[in-house]
């Protein structure tokens, strides 16, 4: 097979893998080939709205499981290719040349054993590192099920690494992907998580810690499929919550689903990708303003609200009163829509002078045009009156609304 027929089967089966994204590596340009260190990972852009610039390709799509949703899936009858290991380098470094790229992100089907899929991407990030000099950006997918030393050594070429879940229950995986198991996907991440905490206490210890030693400097990844069957925004948020908990991932990655295989388990339409964003918003608070899955969703209400961001959503269900923004601790601040981290920063060191008042606010350069429903300023309620929480939802509703309709 020609290699560009081989590229064009191998980067369009590698489009359903959404495990990557700006690297936050740093690794220098030390004489050889690339840089991650000053211009980042993401400058152009994927068919689907991803800002990307990797060479985004499987090593083969051969696959020994027959996972329901996959079009890798052995059972179904596609055209199969498979590079070699002198191919996938060959191509990084010439794309680079070219300016084509700035990385690499490779995944694979499991093409015999998890053992051998896992040696030839060694193989090829070894080659990149050692025999190109290549100091780019290199992200591979570790292989669930493999030795754990393959693991390690797959740590030590490349910057980041995902190993991906793809479903959040066991459940939805006995009835989808029957032959993968949860603690077979966890038991890597957990000795990848074990594996960089090591690797940051020795890199403080010694002074000539090199490069060489370094394991997987910009963390590890994973991805779900958003709208598999019969599994809900809580589902997928509570195993996210799990995932950052116990082995402190970089990122978890949300894929909606598209419908790739007819199924009887599996919806016949695509997953709308604004749930999709609803679950990366709701991601985003569970990294960054201290939300926990278990606030956002719960056995009563188990999917995110369509017409509302999570954040919005959560402030109207939980609302008892305002708050007032002089007396209130930073953790209550941040849960008020409109308000992020710079806003809560702004507001904490401004009334360690003098007490706020909504003129401050403006001066300050604070919007409250999300949060003046929430909040009070020098004990003044400043937004519209509402006798519960239903017409406050109507409130917000209709003010979003109509903000949406004037880009109209």
């Amino acid at each position: 097979m020609e290699l560009m027929e081989k590229l064009r089967i191998l980067s369009d089966a590698a489009k359903y893998d959404v495990s990557c994204s700006s690297s936050g590596s740093n690794r220098k340009n030390r004489g050889g080939l690339g840089n991650a260190d000053v211009s980042g990972i993401c400058h152009s852009w994927s068919e689907d709205g991803r800002c990307i610039s990797l060479l985004k390709i499987l090593f083969t799509n051969h696959c020994i499981y027959n996972c329901k949703y996959c079009v890798n899936a052995r059972s179904v009858d596609s055209k199969r290719a498979a590079f070699t290991v002198e191919e996938v380098v060959d191509l990084t470094v010439n794309f680079y040349k070219r300016n084509y790229i700035e990385g690499l992100f490779l995944s694979s089907g499991i093409f015999k054993s998890c053992d051998y899929t896992m040696e030839k991407l060694i193989e090829v990030a070894k080659r990149l590192r050692e025999d190109e000099n290549f100091n780019g950006y290199i992200h591979m997918k570790a292989i669930p099920g493999a030795s754990e030393y393959l693991i390690k050594e797959l740590g030590r070429y490349v910057d980041r690494m995902s190993i991906n879940i793809e479903l959040p229950t066991e459940k939805s995986l006995a009835l989808l992907a029957p032959e993968k198991k949860i603690a077979e996907i966890t038991k890597p991440m957990d000795f990848v998580s074990k594996t960089l905490k090591i690797n940051f206490l020795e890199k403080k210890k010694y002074k000539n810690f090199g490069r060489k030693n370094l394991f997987l400097p910009a963390g590890q990844t994973t991805q779900m499929i958003v709208g598999t069957g019969d599994i809900h925004d809580r589902d997928i948020m509570m195993r996210s919550q799990s995932l950052y908990d116990d082995y402190s991932l970089k990122r978890v990655y949300y894929s909606a689903y598209v419908p790739v295989r007819e199924n009887s388990n599996l919806p016949k339409f695509a997953t709308p990708l604004l749930r999709e964003h609803r679950i990366y918003q709701a991601d985003f608070l569970i990294r960054f303003y201290g939300f926990r899955a278990t606030e956002l969703l719960s056995e009563r209400k188990k999917d995110f609200d369509l017409n509302m961001d999570p954040k919005m959503d959560w402030a109207i269900e939980n609302f008892v009163e305002p708050i007032e923004i002089n007396k209130a601790r930073a953790d209550e601040l941040l849960k008020i829509p409109g308000f992020g981290p710079k806003t809560v920063k702004k507001i904490i060191e401004a009334r360690k002078s003098f007490a706020l008042n909504f003129e401050d606010l403006k001066k300050l350069r604070i919007s409250t045009k999300r949060a003046i429903n929430f909040i009070t300023v020098s004990g003044k309620y400043y937004g519209k009156k509402f006798d519960s929480r239903e017409s406050l939802r109507s409130i917000i509703l209709e003010r979003e609304n109509s903000e949406q309709l004037t880009f109209l």
